[in-house]
């Protein structure tokens, strides 16, 4: 089977990794792909939004299955362009459609969908600029910490929690009346700030069966004890501790089944990765958010976990026959820490030589944000690499990512030392 990875990222290092293990691989392709991601496949210069280039290249490659990393492709309809081409319908597409993938491309249609469908989630209202006053007296209503997130697509920095309401409002109305994040912010939701630990769990579907992949728990803040602004993940750990078996069959009656049954009900065809971002509120699952695709750096902990054949499990679903396939993950722990450039999640500089990447043994190395010079490995942007580990517990698996990561290095560097602390 000759398969296409679209994207670039540490997700995608670790789903080419876990690709390249199959037996019923030939050919592996990753558009664009890292310096890292050489080692699995054949990284193609592809631009994930040009569908017409991406099409040449299935037909060219004889491509059978392509596997839709990054959220942007799918939100803009690259399975409805699949499915809508006569050359493309034969070919395997892992991702929801555009109307599934509004799950994370528009907040208010996330929140409405729970709504109607009795799914678990903090009180929210939606707004637009012609409604930016019904909106100033919600926040009125509202108790501080004040939550408020741009409808669309936003690179992970549409979300703001504010302590002061007079802040809130300025927010509002500067994200509405000044296009603080473009389109993205043409409606901004605002909702209720719920307390707890949060989590994220993770489906792969083929539309009426699913299959519950590792739990995961990431951590966002680029500081110490979750301090300073949000990032695209710093780390995470599996499985999650306070997740117990209990709470787990909440998460399955209460939220995924629902949301399975909801699409179903609403006639949205969904076939690929489904995550739900949760919390934990005194022992019962709330949902923060959807999205249509793996988190990362969830994925860096979650797939190493699966013990299963990655491919035939995505055939399952292709097929829809899910249901039949085999999923099994280890016991182990898995931990991963990013490294990233200094200066992130704000200005930084790119092209750093790294260091020691031949030296690590004991973890696995995700690249994330590197490329090639010559024999030189180069930092691409803000989180450069991610380091995994196994252990019998969180604690060995972590304690292995820290010493691996001792080993590499670039100017400038930065990690978290504490991730997973707050778990032991």
């Amino acid at each position: 089977m000759n398969i296409l990875l679209l994207g670039s990222g540490g997700r995608e290092a670790a789903l080419a990794w876990k690709l390249a293990q199959s037996s019923l691989l030939d050919n592996l392709y990753i558009a664009p792909g890292n310096a890292g991601t050489r080692q699995w496949g054949k990284n193609t210069p592809l631009n994930l939004l040009d569908f017409d280039a991406i099409k040449a290249f299935v037909l060219g490659q004889k491509i059978d299955m392509v596997v839709v990393g990054p959220e942007e492709p799918l939100v803009l309809g690259i399975v409805d362009y699949f499915q809508q081409s006569p050359e493309l319908r034969s070919v395997g597409i892992i991702g929801p459609s555009k109307a599934g993938a509004q799950l994370e491309g528009s907040k208010t249609f996330a929140k409405e969908f729970m709504q109607r469908h009795k799914i678990p989630t903090a009180k929210f209202a939606s707004f637009s600029l012609a409604t930016l006053r019904e909106g100033i007296a919600f926040l009125r209503e509202m108790k501080a910490p004040y939550v408020l997130k741009a409808d669309g697509l936003a690179a992970g920095k549409g979300v703001l929690i504010l302590n002061n309401l007079e802040a809130a409002e300025a927010e509002l109305t500067h994200i509405l009346l000044d296009e603080k994040f473009g389109a993205a912010g043409n409606r901004v939701v605002i909702e209720q700030f719920l307390t707890g630990k949060e989590l994220s769990v993770f489906v792969l579907t083929d539309g009426s069966s699913f299959k519950i992949l590792p739990e995961a728990k990431d951590y966002k803040r680029i500081g110490e004890n979750d301090q300073g602004p949000n990032t695209g993940g710093m780390g995470a750990v599996s499985p999650v501790p306070f997740a117990d078996a209990a709470f787990k069959d909440k998460i399955l009656n209460q939220i995924i089944v629902p949301t399975i049954k909801g699409l179903q009900t609403e006639g949205i065809d969904y076939k690929g990765f489904l995550f739900f971002g949760l919390i934990n509120v005194k022992g019962d699952p709330y949902v923060i958010e959807y999205n249509c695709r793996m988190g990362d750096p969830e994925t860096e902990v979650v797939v190493p976990r699966i013990k299963s054949d990655l491919v035939d499990l995505l055939e399952g679903v292709v097929s829809n026959t899910l249901s039949e396939r085999d999923l099994q993950f280890t016991e182990l722990a898995a931990a991963t820490v990013m490294m990233v450039s200094g200066g992130y999640p704000d200005s930084y500089e790119k092209d750093k030589i790294i260091y020691g990447l031949n030296t690590v043994a004991e973890s696995l190395v995700f690249h994330a944000a590197t490329k090639y010079d010559g024999p030189k490995v180069l930092t691409n942007g803000g989180r450069v690499l991610t380091v995994t580990s196994y252990g019998k517990t969180l604690e060995v698996a972590l304690a292995k990512s820290y010493e691996s990561i001792s080993k590499l290095t670039f100017d400038k560097a930065y990690f978290r030392s504490d991730i997973g602390k707050d778990l032991s």
